[in-house]
């Protein structure tokens, strides 16, 4: 099975209240995402994490990483440039890249942490499965996002603080996009 998730920030405190993320406390949101990760993921699934996986943590990413289950790949966002340098990245990872594009046999998908405004195929329906903006929708851009179905927001926030399938992730931003207009916000 294939799983995607965005924007964990694990052991970032701040992250709690700049994304109104329902946890008391770094410790608390950190043990919850590696329950959801692990209840979900066998050690056979593959995860493409797709950006900001950890920042400003005090417990080394090694030790998370060892406790969450899956093959996992891992697309670069702007907070994963220092804890890179201190990991076993080739222990961890099958691959650590900037953009990759490939096809679950079903769709045609690019996985970036940067929201795209056109990639490969686009034209065809290929998906893109991005990160970076959370749960942010009161950005002038959220507008065109929120108009593009094929562009697919993998955070945590909209998607349970957990990895999803594809079709959970479509399901997802179905309604976090409906919910934003039904709140008659942007």
């Amino acid at each position: 099975m294939i799983f995607f998730t965005a924007d964990l920030h694990f052991g970032h405190a701040n992250i709690i209240k700049h994304c109104s993320r329902p946890f008391l406390s770094v410790e608390e949101m950190d043990a919850v995402l590696i329950e959801n990760w692990n209840a979900i993921v066998k050690p056979t699934d593959t995860v493409y994490i797709v950006g900001d996986m950890f920042f400003r943590n005090a417990v080394s990413a090694d030790d998370y990483l060892q406790r969450l289950n899956g093959k996992k790949h891992l697309l670069l966002g702007n907070h994963d440039k220092d804890w890179i340098k201190k990991a076993d990245m080739a222990r961890h990872f099958g691959s650590v890249e900037r953009m990759i594009e490939f096809s679950d046999g079903a769709h045609k998908i690019t996985l970036c942490h940067y929201p795209l405004m056109t990639w490969n195929s686009v034209a065809k329906g290929a998906y893109m499965i991005r990160g970076h903006i959370h749960n942010n929708t009161d950005a002038d851009y959220f507008t065109l996002i929120r108009n593009m179905p094929n562009l697919l927001n993998a955070g945590v926030e909209i998607n349970n603080y957990r990895p999803v399938s594809f079709n959970e992730l479509l399901k997802n931003n179905v309604k976090f996009k409906e919910g934003v207009c039904n709140r008659g916000r942007k």
